[in-house]
């Protein structure tokens, strides 16, 4: 049986996984069976809607890569939805600090721990008894770190009791302070923001995760800390390839 998130991370394992964007869920089983580590279905960018989730979720079954969601935005109801659909670990974008944090986590556990309701249409059919019994330990709440209010108050956000990590995202946290999007940022101010991220999260027992353009910086990133590091995404493999042979042929 596959590793889960938490269980790579207990072994301080870096995950790597990439974006599904298509609603398509035959791009995400190409890549699972590329042996990607994780896959993360986007629904807040991506042309992924729930039904399309749940087809996708359906086919990565028992492929091996680790089910990554992330939601639209804040919305207890969409987060719950994600984890009954069969998510293991759901990102949530868009947080403007701790109290927000703090209501989506909430949204991703079950009572005592939280307020998430009972209903794992999907994720409980191996056995709902054994779920309910599981599912606060194998859930993986991530706040993503792209807002200045969840920037200033992120040690309150890592010191929140059920969080399982936060997520970097440099286009929005770049533009938030000033700078253009765009990821592997060099300027020195938000190159050691993001060296600094890891270490307080480790501090905090949680791990960080970032989204990367290319395999050096995420190289780099390993190294500086980051557990979970995202690159590419299904159309953009698409598209890099088509062009790259279409360019070819016309040369």
């Amino acid at each position: 049986m596959p590793l889960s998130l938490r269980a790579r991370w207990s072994r301080d394992e870096p995950v790597h996984a990439c974006w599904i964007t298509l609603p398509e869920p035959l791009s995400a089983e190409i890549l699972a069976r590329q042996g990607w580590p994780g896959l993360v279905l986007d629904l807040q960018h991506g042309a992924i809607d729930e039904a399309a989730a749940l087809r996708i979720l359906q086919v990565m079954h028992g492929l091996g890569a680790i089910p990554l969601l992330r939601v639209p935005w804040l919305d207890p109801g969409a987060v719950m939805k994600a984890l009954d659909l069969g998510a293991e670990a759901v990102i949530c974008p868009m947080i403007e600090g701790v109290e927000q944090a703090e209501t989506f986590v909430q949204a991703c556990l079950y009572p005592p721990m939280g307020i998430r309701s009972w209903g794992p249409v999907r994720a409980g059919l191996d056995g709902a008894a054994a779920y309910a019994d599981s599912a606060n330990g194998l859930v993986v709440p991530i706040v993503q770190i792209e807002t200045l209010g969840a920037l200033e108050q992120l040690d309150a956000i890592l010191d929140l009791p059920g969080l399982g990590g936060v997520f970097v995202g440099p286009n929005d946290l770049a533009w938030a302070l000033g700078h253009g999007p765009g990821s592997d940022r060099e300027e020195p101010e938000l190159l050691d923001l993001l060296l600094d991220i890891p270490a307080r999260a480790r501090a905090a027992g949680v791990q960080a995760g970032i989204h990367c353009a290319s395999a050096d910086y995420a190289h780099r990133m390993v190294q500086a800390g980051y557990r979970l590091i995202t690159i590419g995404s299904d159309a953009s493999f698409l598209g890099r390839a088509g062009r790259e042979l279409l360019g070819s042929l016309e040369a």
